[in-house]
């Protein structure tokens, strides 16, 4: 193959002029790292809302659950993205959707937004299939205490089930931090996106994508020790993730 490698290509100026090229694939991993946060804190909020909505004894609540999880589950997340960015200020009144269209940072926002409905419904799923896992009888003695339903969730239920879910909500934490490359296409500047940027102005395109993942595959493993850690020490002795 007849290709000049230059590995020292990380260390000269940047045509952007903020640093070298390296400056540019770090900025690139902050700004993957703020929405996949961003999106992480919607996907758990949302996905618990619904994730218990799926276990309730009404009707209503688990159909709503139901239809949540099988829109934003079922459709890809590219797609989603392009409605979101593309379709919805189309769709709104003329004033709502040309302030979307002029929203500071929009592909940020759209992304977060975006990338967290999307993976919510993924931990609405694992949350019940936690809830599901826990002994009938705990929600029994939660009755028999006198709770109300949303105190035995609170109280009782959740606490024991997120302990359960703790190993799968972490590699869901990072297809969260790899679904953001997808917003790329609504000009979502990441960490792939400065890769990408970095080989268009060097035409270094093996060196650029080789240090882009190299940074996901360091990223992630901080991450994974990170959760280990965590898994051990909330673990409860006699269930999935125990001793």
């Amino acid at each position: 193959m007849n290709y000049h490698w230059n590995w020292g290509i990380f260390f000269e100026p940047n045509p952007m002029g903020t640093g070298n090229y390296l400056d540019m694939l770090l900025s690139g991993l902050v700004l993957t790292l703020k929405t996949a946060l961003l999106a992480w804190v919607i996907a758990l909020i949302f996905g618990s809302l619904i994730g218990v909505m799926r276990t309730l004894p009404s009707k209503g609540a688990y159909w709503f659950g139901f239809c949540w999880v099988e829109f934003f589950r079922n459709m890809p997340l590219l797609v989603q993205l392009f409605l979101w960015f593309f379709v919805l200020p189309e769709l709104l009144p003329k004033a709502a959707g040309l302030w979307l269209k002029q929203l500071p940072n929009a592909p940020f926002w759209t992304a977060a937004i975006g990338i967290g409905f999307f993976m919510s419904a993924r931990v609405a799923v694992q949350l019940q299939a936690g809830i599901g896992s826990l002994p009938r009888g705990q929600k029994m003695a939660a009755t028999a205490l006198g709770l109300t339903t949303v105190q035995g969730y609170r109280y009782v239920l959740l606490p024991m089930a997120f302990r359960i879910i703790l190993p799968p909500l972490t590699s869901e934490f990072l297809n969260t931090i790899k679904n953001t490359a997808v917003a790329i296409t609504i000009g979502l500047v990441e960490l792939t996106g400065q890769a990408r940027s970095m080989q268009e102005f060097s035409f270094q395109v093996f060196e650029a994508f080789t240090a882009a993942t190299l940074i996901y595959l360091l990223t992630n493993a901080i991450i994974v020790t990170g959760m280990r850690f965590l898994e051990r020490y909330v673990a409860i002795p006699g269930y999935i993730s125990g001793k």
